[in-house]
């Protein structure tokens, strides 16, 4: 009977455990066709790259190459013992990888300087990523909070709060995206898909404390500060609220006229405020032009103000001395007294009346502006939302 000693200087390739012993003391199981099972216990330890840009939907693969440095393929041939790869029926399942699968394949390699063949059993193990806690923890807080900024579109601008919303949503934001960021190995060989799409909320809610800045600048103009521009005019109090169907109380949406109506010219309010002092006085329109169907002794003075000049007590004819001979120009002269105090009045409220005219302008401008934003940035918010979920290469949450 022949004594058949083995030593074998079984490696693995690309080894990362300093405390590993390859010479562990073990038994080698020797068959009588010349096999042997050499099954050395060890805690294996390697190096694989990660590739993150599916994270945290993402599969990794790592592999494991076993082969010897010193003994070719004819002295020392491995096999695998199934052909599907290793053994995983004693596998422990763990909370944040899902082991897939562990297949193994025999590889025949010659050198260059030697033509003996050398063998490997390269097992690539493959896991999957559970997203269960991202999902909950990181995905969905990020969804709720974008969805609190596009709320903040309906805040009315008078409630003081509607820029610190904004500014405070951002802040939670950056908290989140630092939270995403001590997750994920520090790499820049790839962008994660999960830090993509907090990048894509972020310059969302950016951008929409941007355009809350623009509805506030708009909600408190007035005449005395900005003059409302044509163009201006046209899209934000006709076109865009006829596409958006919005409308002022008490007026319906229509389609928005070829150019914006030109501002009342000075005539039509010099008309409009004769037919308003006649109404008050229940006189003729124009006074100038009830002259005619005065006596002849009043129509001597052609205007009112002939009629206040010659009455003024610094005038040629005195006023005290004419008057009870001629009481209808006394008449006249208190009627356009009555008249100039009306114009005075009339002018400073129709100059009120356009001022708050001109305000409620900007107001309904900043309201488009903010009804405009916030389908912009509710659609950009679910079109992106959407295009991660769908991009990835799998969904699961268990």
């Amino acid at each position: 009977m022949a004594m058949i000693y083995v030593h074998t200087t079984h490696t693995r390739f690309r080894s990362a455990d300093e405390g590993f012993d390859s010479t562990y003391p073990t038994n080698v199981v020797v068959r009588n066709n010349g096999s042997c099972l050499y099954v050395p216990p060890g805690i294996f330890k390697s190096t694989c790259k990660i590739d993150i840009t599916w994270f945290p939907f993402d599969d990794q693969r790592c592999e494991m190459k076993f082969g010897s440095w010193t003994y070719d393929g004819y002295q020392l041939d491995l096999q695998l013992q199934d052909e599907s790869g290793g053994d995983i029926s004693s596998f422990v399942t763990n909370g944040e990888w899902e082991l897939i699968g562990v297949p193994g394949k025999r590889n025949e390699i010659y050198y260059n300087c030697c033509p003996e063949p050398y063998i490997d059993i390269t097992f690539a193990i493959v896991i999957r990523r559970k997203t269960l806690y991202y999902f909950f923890n990181l995905i969905v807080p990020c969804v709720l909070i974008a969805s609190m900024a596009l709320l903040g579109f309906t805040l009315p601008p008078d409630s003081g709060e509607k820029l610190s919303l904004g500014v405070t949503i951002l802040l939670s934001l950056t908290v989140f995206l630092n939270m995403v960021a001590e997750t994920m190995p520090a790499t820049s060989d790839a962008v994660p898909l999960l830090g993509t799409y907090f990048n894509c909320i972020m310059f969302m809610v950016a951008s929409s404390v941007v355009s809350t800045i623009l509805i506030l600048n708009y909600h408190h103009r007035h005449a005395d500060t900005h003059e409302m521009s044509d163009w201006i005019r046209c899209v934000f109090l006709y076109w865009l609220p006829w596409i958006l169907r919005m409308s002022r109380p008490g007026s319906a949406a229509s389609p928005p006229p070829a150019r914006a109506p030109p501002p009342p010219d000075l005539e039509l309010r010099e008309r409009s405020s004769k037919s308003l002092l006649a109404n008050v006085l229940d006189i003729d329109d124009d006074f100038r032009h009830a002259h005619a169907q005065q006596p002849p002794c009043c129509r001597y003075y052609r205007s009112l103000d002939d009629l206040h000049e010659h009455y003024s007590p610094g005038g040629e004819e005195g006023g005290a001395g004419l008057a009870p001979a001629h009481s209808c120009f006394g008449v006249d002269y208190e009627l356009s007294l009555i008249l100039k105090e009306l114009r005075v009045i009339t002018d400073q409220m129709r100059k009120e009346d356009e001022e708050a005219d001109i305000s409620r302008d900007w107001k309904f401008a900043a309201m488009v502006v903010d009804r405009l934003c916030l389908i912009i940035f509710t659609l950009f918010t679910i079109v992106a939302t959407l295009a991660v979920l769908l991009s990835a290469p799998h969904i699961m949450v268990s």
